[in-house]
């Protein structure tokens, strides 16, 4: 399957759904000109929301190798693009003098020794019989200013620059999606070569849409009550809310553990799959639970 496929939003949001990913009319419309114009997609919200999900099943649609490339505080060149296999070029040297030979800098710092990171790989990605492949660049806002002001070459006319060996252009340029949880501001350049789309917390009716649509064997009036518990839960002034990534792993718990409803008992025992700070978990823990329970109840 390629791009050319989806010559509609329609056609690309049932593709979407077909591969358990439920998108809104909004964001389908994103990926569907992301596609079509050949622009890297940048996608921010809470974590949970679904945003990773995106490009893995992009490349699922697409037939595409996703490369992911995830961010963090220090990444670097070496990291991200590429580096000199430092072990093999002393083993070239070594073999070399041994022969009475000494090697040139140009034959050291040739392609056979250069290691391939995610945005290099993507670049040149050159197999001629699958599609370009789709490059996930994951929670860019925990990577540094430095690093993000770096991507703009790559964003801007999908190349490389290596000095030692010229720039890598890439004959197809791949499916890029990046995605942040918006712990800090990324730079206005950089988004400007992007098309944008903020994902909210799904409503109640996408939610339960979700998880039936991940979780088809899980018990309905389950489904209906943990979907209600969590958008409750997101009301609390909590560090961390739960996304929709934690109400699938609560559901998969639940019902691993044979639960054909929520009672105070085994919320108060499973709060730790969809909480994940301890001041959290005392917060709700005991009557709090209890009360949303009572509210779940009420709306059901």
């Amino acid at each position: 399957m390629t791009t050319a496929t989806f010559q509609t939003i329609d056609e690309l949001q049932a593709a979407l759904r077909e591969h358990q990913y439920v998108a809104d009319r909004g964001l389908a419309t994103a990926i569907f000109l992301a596609l079509k114009l050949k622009r890297p997609l940048f996608l921010e919200g809470e974590a949970g929301v679904g945003k990773t999900e995106v490009a893995k099943v992009l490349a699922h649609l697409l037939g595409a190798d996703l490369i992911r490339l995830q961010c963090y505080e220090g990444l670097d060149v070496n990291q991200a693009v590429y580096e000199w296999n430092y072990a093999r070029q002393m083993m070239h040297i070594r073999l070399a003098e041994t022969r009475g030979e000494r090697p040139d800098e140009s034959e050291l710092f040739g392609p056979q020794f250069l290691l391939r990171r995610p945005l290099l790989q993507a670049i040149a990605a050159r197999d001629g019989d699958k599609p370009p492949p789709v490059l996930l660049v994951d929670e860019l806002d925990r990577s540094d200013e430095e690093f993000e002001a770096y991507l703009l070459e790559v964003l801007s006319d999908f190349q490389i620059t290596i000095p030692e060996i010229g720039t890598v252009r890439a004959p197809q340029p791949p499916v890029v999606v990046l995605t942040s949880n918006r712990t800090r501001e990324v730079h206005d350049a950089l988004k400007r070569r992007c098309l944008y789309f903020w994902i909210e917390y799904p409503s109640f009716e996408k939610e339960l849409e979700i998880v039936r649509t991940r979780l088809p064997d899980a018990p309905a009036a389950l489904t209906r009550q943990i979907t209600a518990f969590v958008q409750d839960l997101r009301q609390a002034d909590l560090y961390k809310l739960p996304g929709v990534a934690e109400t699938l792993d609560w559901t998969t718990a639940l019902v691993a553990l044979d639960q054909q409803a929520l009672d105070p008992a085994v919320v108060d025992e499973t709060l730790g799959v969809i909480l994940k700070y301890q001041d959290d978990v005392e917060k709700i823990k005991g009557e709090h639970a209890r009360a949303i329970l009572n509210r779940v109840a009420v709306g059901d």
